[in-house]
């Protein structure tokens, strides 16, 4: 397929982490981009969030270590875009960047992953369960508070290195990573939405460039995807409303309804277990960014009227 008239062929370089997983992301929007006749490079780069790895991301900055290097390259001219997984993009881009494109989201749910277990119900007691998500921490601590929820870093494979060496009796990834890295046979169950909460924008692909560059927005939007891109708006809202980042035990989650309204909700959760886990959630027809937007808004207020705790 050639490019479109009003949007002529263009050389681009994508910035991209050099994890399997980023990569495939990072390959998957150039094989897109090259489909419509543009000319598409690849530069690997290795981030601070990718080489700390002896420390949870909430006690070291937080989610922006994973795109930080990414928006350097951007902002020098070294690359044109940087593709992400939106849950690892902070909730405020920085000025002068934006986010010009959303991708149809694979599986948003948590996948249950372990060698003995086939689902978190067969985990006995004290049994030991790998996750570095305070989120998913607190969830699993809702579900089974008898459990050991350990700390668990790096890159899909190593995490399920760690798995396989016996350090954890099983581990708690996202299903949408090990489905594009093709390891759909590691994973035993899924938890639904009303067992685990994903965390916002969990599963979707972001693309990110300098703000202004009218003509990658072009190139970039036969790529977008309209419903996922208001969903994830809405539950971004959530977060940024909240204060949220990695170091904020939140979850936030859309799904579509049959009469087109989109359904949201919201869970926090205390990490010390001082505080039942806070439920909240919110329904409305959603045809724009702005009522995206004002969605997670309203149902952010609705959390914090419930007894959550957003960051200072």
């Amino acid at each position: 397929m050639s490019s479109s008239p009003d949007s002529p062929s263009l050389s681009i370089v994508i910035a991209t982490r050099e994890s399997q997983l980023a990569l495939w992301q990072a390959e998957h929007v150039q094989q897109l981009l090259v489909a419509r006749g543009h000319r598409v490079s690849l530069l690997g780069m290795t981030t601070r969030g990718d080489q700390i790895l002896d420390r949870t991301l909430s006690k070291v900055g937080g989610k922006g270590l994973f795109v930080k290097e990414l928006e350097t390259a951007l902002e020098e001219g070294r690359a044109d875009i940087a593709v992400h997984s939106l849950k690892d993009v902070p909730m405020q881009l920085p000025a002068g960047f934006a986010l010009a494109c959303v991708m149809e989201r694979e599986d948003p749910r948590d996948a249950f992953v372990s060698p003995r277990f086939a689902s978190l119900d067969e985990v006995p007691r004290s049994g030991v369960v790998g996750t570095s998500s305070l989120r998913r921490q607190v969830l699993l601590q809702a579900l089974r508070p008898d459990l050991r929820i350990e700390p668990l870093r790096g890159n899909v494979n190593t995490r399920l290195r760690k798995l396989d060496e016996g350090q954890y009796d099983a581990i708690v990834l996202a299903a949408a990573g090990l489905k594009r890295l093709g390891l759909h046979e590691r994973i035993r169950s899924i938890f639904e939405p009303e067992q685990m909460l994903p965390a916002a924008g969990q599963g979707a692909l972001g693309i990110e460039i300098r703000a202004g560059r009218a003509d990658l927005t072009a190139a970039l939007a036969p790529l977008a995807h309209q419903r996922t891109w208001l969903t994830v708006t809405a539950e971004r809202a959530v977060s940024r409303a909240m204060g949220g980042s990695c170091s904020m035990p939140l979850a936030a989650h859309g799904q579509w309804q049959d009469d087109g309204t989109l359904r949201l909700r919201a869970a926090w959760g205390d990490v010390e277990q001082r505080v039942p886990l806070v439920r909240a959630e919110g329904a409305a027809p959603v045809t724009t960014l702005e009522q995206a937007d004002a969605l997670g808004l309203d149902v952010a207020g609705r959390l914090r009227a419930a007894g959550a705790v957003g960051a200072a």
